[in-house]
């Protein structure tokens, strides 16, 4: 286990639009307000043809082949994620979601494009005073946070 400690700065109320796609409003907003880390909820609508990652194809394959899934309808979704910056300081989002419908539950990773349904609230709870930082892995080819 990897740690660092950081304390609780702003929290701001977003409410994403119809046709937004759900990682790049949220680094934007990051980057206009000048947030570094922060820690994220969200609950909304997901529209057909929304990419999620959904594990990679052999569990400990190098290197990681993720795997895609689409959605095919409108699904109900409930989130959590994290955001820190890259080796640059561009904020990147890590969210996961799960995606209902009826039935159906899907859940995987957004960074591949969500595209909200109508509406998408997300509370965003700044950190302040982190040292975490989102360095490239060439083993796994993901950004791991480095706290």
């Amino acid at each position: 286990m990897k740690f660092s400690q950081a304390g609780q700065g702003r929290t701001f109320v977003i409410r994403l639009e119809d046709g937004d796609i759900l990682h790049e409003e949220i680094e934007r907003f990051a980057r206009e307000q000048s947030i570094k880390a922060a820690a994220l909820i969200a609950v909304g609508g997901a529209d057909t043809g929304s990419k999620l990652i959904v594990g990679p194809e052999e569990g400990r394959a190098k290197p990681v082949s993720p795997m895609e899934h689409i959605l095919e309808n409108v699904y109900e979704i409930a989130g959590t994620g994290t955001l820190f910056p890259d080796e640059k300081g561009n904020p990147v989002l890590h969210m996961h979601i799960a995606c209902g419908r009826k039935e159906l539950t899907v859940t995987g990773c957004v960074r591949n494009g969500v595209k909200v349904w109508h509406i998408m609230e997300v509370i965003l709870f700044e950190l302040i005073d982190s040292t975490g930082v989102r360095v490239f892995e060439a083993q796994t080819g993901f950004n791991m946070l480095r706290p």
